[in-house]
């Protein structure tokens, strides 16, 4: 029992350090940007293929690849996806083109839905409850928005002293190398198939046909409309509170000296605090509270702070859009936790492939459709977070009918029962 609780422990840490060492690259992109547009002089359209590439590559690799997960077992596709992630990463040692660059992340990417999918599984193997596998969930979220937030003040900090931003890649390669060797001598738990045959129903097909699922299609486009959301945040937030849009230095002489435009200059990174801060709480809270009540007020929550920021305008929403990272903290995790709940464990690889999915489709797609939108008004942010707006009352309408009928409760118990009651 002792060597059983302890390896579970190991594996729950390995997997909260996957989560921060992906988010330590993906988070850090727009200050990747800045360097690269200037060291290589392309557009700006071209460098967005820094950050939209990668996610397409997350989105096909769970989308085709989370199968492998349910097949060929959680450690050997983790041990896989991040030999791959750390191939990658010690390769921008030598990129200094931006074609190879820009392949890179991408293939990064790639190896980042494969692991990704395996320790979302493997989370599902190491829970003895729903609700504690919710729980951990939140903890895996938590730990990406340290994540986020320490990739970032790396890379400003390596070009402060000078130093190439490729060495955050060799750094995060450094935690990879780390956690294969922590993946290669940790004992994991196996997991047990409904069926004899069910080993040869795993296949990609097989993942595929999960998108006619409601439950897997459902929490999904949760996870779509959420993440489109979001991104307005880490994305658009910074051109919506500068002063004066219009001049090529970005200002904030329009805030009160002092608090008010520090918070306007870091209002991304305290959105970053905000949500990992609110993460950690999230343990707490999935595991004492109704999910539903909670995911219902807390979307409602962002709708208030996204039309208050937009209706007061910039001085309101200096403090009302970081502060959404609260209310956003717990969405995500529990999206992904309850979506892959409803499913046997066999199938965690697969369902939570085609999560990741739509994740990834809406981290592209969101910033792009606002882009657009505040580009066909003059260029104004303003316009975008009006979409943004939209996408978050309608993520609001979907939780609230959730609280309502609370069409997975039945499910969650089924699979309560015959995949947790022997633990």
């Amino acid at each position: 029992m002792t060597d059983s609780n302890s390896n579970s422990r190991y594996i729950r840490w390995l997997t909260y350090l996957m989560f921060m060492m992906f988010a330590m690259t993906s988070d850090s992109v727009g200050e990747i940007i800045k360097e690269v547009k200037v060291a290589f002089s392309v557009t700006n359209a071209q460098a967005s293929l820094m950050h939209s590439l990668p996610m397409l590559g997350i989105a096909l690799s769970g989308l085709f690849l989370g199968f492998l997960a349910d097949k060929f077992g959680r450690k050997n596709t983790i041990i896989l996806g991040l030999a791959v992630f750390g191939v990658a990463c010690y390769s921008f040692m030598v990129a200094n083109d931006f074609v190879l660059i820009v392949s890179l992340m991408t293939l990064s990417g790639i190896a980042v839905g494969i692991f990704k999918t395996g320790a979302l599984a493997l989370i599902g193997d190491i829970s003895s409850s729903t609700k504690q596998h919710t729980a951990t969930m939140n903890g895996a979220e938590a730990f990406f928005g340290v994540g986020a937030i320490i990739g970032p003040l790396i890379v400003a900090y390596l070009i402060h002293t000078g130093v190439a931003w490729q060495w955050l890649y060799v750094i995060a390669g450094g935690v990879c190398t780390l956690l294969i060797t922590i993946a290669l001598f940790v004992k994991y738990p196996s997991y047990k198939q409904s069926h004899a045959d069910e080993a040869e129903k795993v296949s990609l097909m097989q993942s595929l046909k999960l998108l006619k699922n409601p439950y897997a299609l459902g929490f999904s486009l949760g996870a779509f409309l959420y993440v489109a959301a979001e991104s307005a945040i880490y994305v658009w937030m910074p051109s919506y509170l500068v002063c004066d849009a219009t001049s090529v230095k970005a200002t904030y002489d329009c805030y009160a000296e002092g608090s008010a435009q520090m918070l306007a200059i870091y209002s991304v990174t305290a959105f970053f605090v905000l949500r990992a801060l609110g993460r950690f709480v999230g343990i707490w809270m999935m595991s004492h509270f109704n999910w539903a009540l909670v995911l219902m007020l807390f979307s409602g929550a962002i709708v208030v702070c996204f039309a208050g920021g937009l209706m007061g305008g910039k001085q309101v929403a200096l403090y009302l859009f970081p502060l959404t990272g609260i209310f956003m903290s717990v969405i995500y995790p529990t999206f992904n936790s309850k979506g892959i709940s409803c499913f046997p464990k066999h199938q965690h690889g697969s369902v939570a492939g085609v999560i990741l999915f739509f994740t990834a489709a809406g981290a592209a797609a969101g910033p792009f459709i606002m882009g657009l939108v505040s580009d066909a008004n003059g260029g104004d942010a303003k316009y975008g977070f009006m979409v943004a707006t939209v996408f978050a009352a309608i993520l609001f309408v979907g939780l609230l009918l959730n609280f309502i009928f609370n069409p997975t409760q039945q499910r969650l118990e089924e699979i309560e029962a015959s995949e947790y009651g022997a633990n």
